[in-house]
């Protein structure tokens, strides 16, 4: 027996996804800030937290794109 979920549930589940990938960047961001608080920050962690920083933000615009593709456009 398949399921098929509706609009309005797949459009709640890309929004916590959404919210979830919003925490993480603001908690890479967070600790890059505390890091650059630091007399001699290491270059290597910056640059480490700044990939993933630049990871989530890729994958909220997939995720982005897929509620996009969700929404009913207004004609």
């Amino acid at each position: 027996m398949t399921i098929e979920l509706t609009n309005e549930e797949k459009l709640n589940i890309v929004n916590q996804h959404i919210k979830s990938v919003d925490y993480s960047i603001y908690g890479l961001q967070l600790d890059l800030m505390e890091l650059n608080a630091t007399p001699n920050p290491d270059a290597s962690q910056a640059s480490n937290l700044n990939a993933r920083i630049t990871a989530a933000n890729a994958r909220k615009a997939v995720l982005v794109t897929e509620k996009n593709s969700l929404t009913p456009t207004e004609e």
